[in-house]
């Protein structure tokens, strides 16, 4: 039987083999989002992939991959401009030799994601690295994030480029075939980034451990070691975050609810653990939500968002 793809052109039958390549980054990384993923409709599945591939591919660049094959601070600089390079170059062309990179392209060009989303990402990325040795003489090859050069803006400004850009990408994958009025889209934006916010704020609680002592990067305190006040404090905002995420549900196309939906209660589980782990605690365990709980999430979610439709 002839299958499908073998009938499809060249460029369709290359992107498919791509989105494939990008659904195995997730598979290969993240239990949650590939969970997460499986609920979304299938005119949105692949593109959200696509998005999670590309952003993966980076953040593994600067956090510790090419410092293993042996690259100095130099080469690890230029390997990201290569990327961010690559990407946009694909954007505006619509190919990529490199499959994770065409198969985000495929996505932007779809959805209409741009530089000005595409870009923060890289920015944000480019400052987890060690400053060039060209800058500062080839001794420098120490972390970016000092908890003296992390304060709040500079957190802000970290966030806004990892994470709540990521969300405003899916947002435009979500409402890609729908007409909005400014009001109800600017609201959406409003919401897929605090809930990108949440997400990262989360990650960087969990992974205090890993941050601190292996990457030597403080995200969350202008002090080394983080205090039982700021992690208060943290988790109090994460809180707030997904709040106000949690308010925008309802306006989200019925195809893209339950996954969102089951991705910020999720985070919320996790922020509760977080919540209850001693702050000495945070530097030698990484907190985990169990397998049957987040089946039970999930299935929740499901119910809930069902009968929120159905009202």
């Amino acid at each position: 039987m002839t299958r499908a793809s073998d009938l499809a052109s060249p460029l369709t039958r290359y992107t498919l083999a791509c989105e494939r390549s990008a659904a195995r980054v997730i598979d290969t990384y993240s239990t949650s989002f590939g969970t997460a993923t499986r609920l979304l409709g299938t005119r949105h599945r692949a593109h959200v992939r696509n998005i999670y591939g590309l952003v993966r591919i980076a953040d593994e660049l600067v956090d510790g991959v090419t410092v293993e094959a042996g690259y100095a601070p130099d080469a690890q600089h230029q390997e990201l401009d290569r990327l961010e390079a690559d990407t946009l170059t694909a954007i505006s062309r619509g190919y990529s030799s490199n499959p994770v990179v065409h198969a985000f392209a495929h996505t932007a060009r779809a959805a209409g994601i741009d530089a000005a989303l595409v870009a923060p990402f890289f920015t944000s990325m480019r400052s987890d690295l060690p400053a060039p040795q060209s800058e500062h003489g080839p001794t420098e090859d120490g972390p970016r994030h000092l908890a003296s050069e992390f304060n709040q803006a500079a957190h802000a400004s970290y966030v806004y480029g990892s994470a709540e850009v990521v969300g405003l990408m899916c947002l435009r994958v979500f409402l890609r075939d729908d007409i909005l009025s400014e009001e109800r889209r600017a609201t959406l934006e409003r919401g897929a980034c605090r809930l990108g916010a949440a997400f990262q704020n989360v990650n960087f609680l969990r992974d205090l451990a890993d941050d601190t002592d292996r990457l030597g990067r403080h995200y969350l305190s202008t002090t080394v070691d983080l205090t039982p006040a700021q992690h208060k404090r943290w988790v109090e905002t994460i809180r707030a975050q997904l709040t106000e995420a949690e308010e925008t549900l309802p306006l989200l196309p019925g195809d893209a609810r339950l996954a969102v939906t089951s991705a910020l209660r999720l985070f919320r589980s996790l922020n509760e653990r977080l919540a209850r782990t001693p702050t000495e605690h945070l530097t030698r365990r990484r907190a985990r939500v169990p397998g049957l709980t987040k089946a039970w999430l999930v299935a929740r979610a499901a119910v809930d968002t069902r009968r929120s439709t159905l009202a």
